[in-house]
């Protein structure tokens, strides 16, 4: 599976942080914690990328290398 960079910030107008894919274009996510947006954009991307298999399509590489998670 891909790792695409994911881009974290607060949204005053939508009053809640948000998680962006840079690399897929409108592709977001948000929730009431930094942590909380992050898990539900990853929920997101396993969907997608269930998706873009079953159909036989691709995307597009990552745009940044993955940064590796400590333990």
């Amino acid at each position: 599976m891909k790792q695409y960079p994911i881009v974290v910030y607060w949204s005053d107008e939508d009053e809640a942080w948000i998680a962006d894919v840079p690399d897929l274009e409108a592709f977001s996510a948000h929730g009431d914690t930094p942590e909380e947006a992050v898990r539900e954009v990853r929920v997101a991307l396993e969907s997608l990328f269930i998706a873009v298999q079953e159909q036989g399509l691709e995307l597009p590489e990552p745009s940044a290398p993955a940064l590796a998670r400590a333990g």
